[in-house]
């Protein structure tokens, strides 16, 4: 959800709203909390495909003063990109607050969701591809009175679009010393079109695993077509398995294609 500014209902009940202040009155002031040891989906990169809705966790702690009453505050995790996090960041938050519990007088252990959404019903909270990249880390909490304290600079993430690979090595058996041609495909999330497109002149590696061995060996690095399609030629020289290996980019996530099997004879 993009954020600008949310408050907590003044019945005490969760409600988040955009926080609407005259130019004349003075802003309500935000709850006296600091915010540490935030981790969201537990420091990896999120990945999220073309039209899949991806949820991750976030986890966080809330120090506040002991006579603070924790039932007063509704706290969030967001990620927002800019100098700093305020009521004009540009951010993506949960559809909820979180859900914290008391672990002393000044100390709150809290939990919340991300969602992630590619494709939804309101175009306000679609990822685009614009979206895809690295983002800060920040969160905020607000109280009845539409308070709300901003934290920003607490760590980075990644958000990086799905990818596909695929590997096809043929003839297959193919005679030792023989030619072998792998051809596949390389494609990636497209979040404006909610399908995957092709994703051209990208370095991929030709990887074998011999029959029995353990790990692969890159045999060559090529690059894909404008469509993204791959295509090279290799010596049979063992019975193996041959992959193609895509490293990511900065928006785009990592990925191995499944192995093919060839018997050389």
């Amino acid at each position: 959800m993009r954020i600008r500014a949310l408050v907590l209902a003044a019945s005490g009940a969760v409600a988040l709203t955009a926080l609407a202040v005259p130019a004349a009155q003075a802003a309500p002031v935000g709850p006296a909390v600091t915010f540490s040891g935030l981790k969201v989906n537990s420091g990896k990169n999120i990945v999220v495909g073309p039209a899949t809705t991806v949820t991750v966790t976030a986890t966080y702690t809330v120090t506040k003063p002991a006579s603070l009453d924790p039932n007063t505050i509704a706290s969030m995790p967001v990620l927002y990109r800019g100098a700093t996090l305020n009521d004009d960041s540009e951010g993506l938050a949960g559809d909820d607050v979180a859900t914290c519990t008391k672990s002393s007088s000044t100390v709150l252990k809290c939990t919340a969701k991300i969602q992630f959404r590619p494709k939804s019903s309101d175009v306000d909270i679609d990822l685009t591809n614009a979206d895809a990249g690295s983002w800060k880390l920040g969160a905020f909490a607000a109280n009845a009175a539409g308070g709300v304290t901003y934290q920003g600079d607490l760590g980075t993430t990644k958000l990086l679009r799905g990818a596909t690979l695929t590997a096809d090595a043929t003839p297959e058996p193919v005679k030792k010393g023989k030619t072998l041609t792998v051809t596949g495909k390389l494609a990636r999330a497209n979040w404006d079109t909610n399908k995957y497109a092709g994703y051209g002149t990208q370095s991929v590696k030709l990887q074998f695993k011999k029959k029995g061995a353990t790990a692969y060996t890159t045999v060559k690095t090529i690059k894909t077509t404008s469509t993204g399609t791959l295509k090279t030629t290799v010596t049979a020289s063992a019975d193996g398995y041959y992959r193609y290996a895509f490293a990511g980019t900065s928006t785009t996530a990592p990925v191995n294609s499944a192995a093919d099997y060839v018997d050389v004879q």
